[in-house]
């Protein structure tokens, strides 16, 4: 089943419930969605295909503030290009793209393009509009400044918040026009080219230091009864909502009419499901906006949840599970929602790769501890996509990630296959909750044991055992990762014993394999014994041939 908001019908019935913001019809010359950056269902796997064929992205997220000049991105270009990126993750400022109203200076954008292409880059952009982690903060001085016209929300005390409120039309209508005129520009200057692979819509809303917003719209509207068209589509998927969801809508026999409290209880989780609401519907108004003028793939990321904390503590309202099927529905013209994840990565992956959502890591922790997680992402998760925070500075004799993406890239059309046919590929990153490994790849079960540290990746950077396992033929894997023990033990008829055939180092070039030695008896056990260890040049990469005796 397509995720949800593959459904087109879906979209139109939202769309008139909602009355969403609406741009001027453009030009014949608008690319297809087939030659447009698109997300594709290919087999077992949703991914990015650029210029007709899938695309992984092997990303960095700049600084907030490290690419709003031309000067300070000039040398970010060669450090990214070092560690092997293929894409670049850059926030936008609606206030530097809109410092006038109406008045749109495009030359920040169009100098971000042309030096990602110079050093054969592609661009995520982040849409910092209304919102930056639940901050106004990066709004234009003319909409700061009006908070008559463009208001704010308000804490339960009546204190104002520098934050617009979701549920003001005049806050979404301002946004969603100059996100439309963004998007029309990078389509006439980029629709060619397929530079721009992405747009996330705002970042990391939620209501803060309270559970919702306490301005006079906001309290006209919880008193309000919930909307039809969201109670009409939590009754189309009342057997799949989320628990925490459907606990709540259970307490009143799952009613189909009253107001917020009335649905779903006096609790602060209704508050929440209010928010996101709110927040997803706004969202949704600026992405349709932008999908009008240039339909390219659009996300809006979550910060996640830390253990004990409550609605308002954490960003309430949120794209969090516990909300998803809110957000679902309330903005179906988004591709995705993706988690900024900086702790349990293994856990939050798990929540979002989702048959109604594909997997995207916008943002993450890298160093030693984090960058091992990309082979995770894409081998164990089929993630679309890896992007560790705070990218840019020049790489030092520590560096972890570029020789990580250094390996997946020459791996990447064998990652981009298996998540295709969802067989024969799987991934480990051994934490400190989880030692030994069983994990079946292909006809064989491989128990992995750490060989202690990952070992080396770089000049001595430390980092934890990982692996990434690809069966490319009935008795062939080639594998890459540090500080790992393999065994391995068959899964399908015929003799039970198995021994080490030619075990080869090397990479990949161009696509072909590379031997740069091959391991005899006195490596490998007499033939028994396989470890994978990193080099001083990054993660080891092995080519192996198994065989079966009795």
């Amino acid at each position: 089943m397509l995720p949800r908001s593959f459904r087109t019908i879906r979209r139109s019935v939202l769309a008139a419930a909602l009355g969403l913001f609406a741009v001027a019809p453009l030009s014949s010359q608008t690319p297809s969605r087939s030659t447009a950056p698109h997300l594709e269902r290919r087999g077992a796997a949703t991914q990015l295909i650029v210029d007709g064929k899938p695309f992984l992205m092997l990303a960095g997220e700049l600084g907030n503030n490290a690419a709003t000049t031309m000067e300070a991105v000039r040398p970010i270009w060669t450090n990214l290009v070092a560690m092997h990126l293929n894409t670049a993750l850059i926030a936008l400022s609606w206030a530097q793209i809109e410092p006038k109203e109406g008045e749109f200076d495009w030359s920040l954008v169009d100098g971000l393009l042309q030096g990602a292409r110079d050093n054969h880059l592609h661009v995520v952009f982040l849409w910092f509009g209304s919102w930056k982690n639940t901050w106004s903060s990066y709004a234009p001085d003319w909409v700061k400044a009006d908070y008559t016209r463009f208001p704010r929300t308000r804490q339960r005390n009546g204190t104002p918040d520098e934050r617009l409120t979701p549920l003001s039309t005049v806050n979404r209508d301002a946004d969603a026009r100059a996100f439309a005129a963004l998007m029309q520009h990078t389509r006439a200057v980029d629709a060619e080219t397929h530079t721009v692979l992405m747009m996330q819509v705002e970042n990391e809303v939620g209501s803060i230091p309270d559970a919702r917003d306490y301005s006079p719209v906001a309290n006209d509207a919880f008193a309000k009864p919930v909307p039809k068209a969201l109670v009409d589509d939590l009754v189309a998927h009342k057997d799949t909502l989320a628990p925490d969801l459907r606990a709540a809508w259970q307490t009143s026999n799952f009613r189909t009419n009253g107001t917020w409290e009335e649905l779903f209880g006096k609790a602060l989780t209704t508050d929440e499901f209010f928010m996101a609401w709110h927040y997803a519907t706004y969202i949704n108004a600026v992405a349709d906006a932008g999908k009008q003028a240039y339909d390219i793939p659009m996300f809006a990321n979550a910060a996640l949840i830390r253990t004990s904390y409550v609605p308002g503590q954490y960003n309430s309202g949120g794209p969090l599970p516990q909300s998803f099927d809110i957000w679902h529905a309330g903005a179906p013209r988004l591709d995705m929602l993706a988690p900024d994840i900086y702790f349990n990565f293994k856990e939050w992956t798990a929540k979002y790769d989702r048959p109604d959502n594909p997997l995207f890591v916008p943002e993450t922790f890298g160093g030693a501890a984090g960058a091992p997680n990309a082979f995770y992402a894409l081998g164990h998760e089929d993630a679309m996509g890896f992007s560790p925070f705070g990218i840019g500075g020049e790489p030092d004799a520590t560096d972890v990630l570029g020789p990580i993406y250094d390996a997946l890239a020459q791996l990447t059309p064998l990652i981009l296959e298996h998540q295709s046919s969802g067989t024969g590929m799987d991934a480990v990153v051994v934490d400190g909750l989880t030692r030994a490994q069983r994990i079946r790849v292909g006809d064989y079960t491989l128990d992995l044991t750490p060989l202690g540290a990952g070992g080396a990746t770089s000049r001595g950077a430390e980092t934890p055992p990982f692996g990434l396992f690809i069966a490319t033929g009935p008795n062939e894997y080639v594998m890459a990762g540090s500080g790992l023990g393999i065994k391995f033990t068959p899964e399908t008829p015929g003799a039970s014993y198995v021994g080490l055939g030619t075990v080869q180092e090397g990479r990949f070039v161009d696509g072909r394999w590379v031997t740069s030695r091959q391991l005899g008896g006195d490596d490998t056990g007499q033939g028994t014994a396989l470890s994978l260890r990193g080099t001083p040049h990054g993660p080891g990469m092995l080519r192996v041939t198994l065989y079966r005796y009795q």
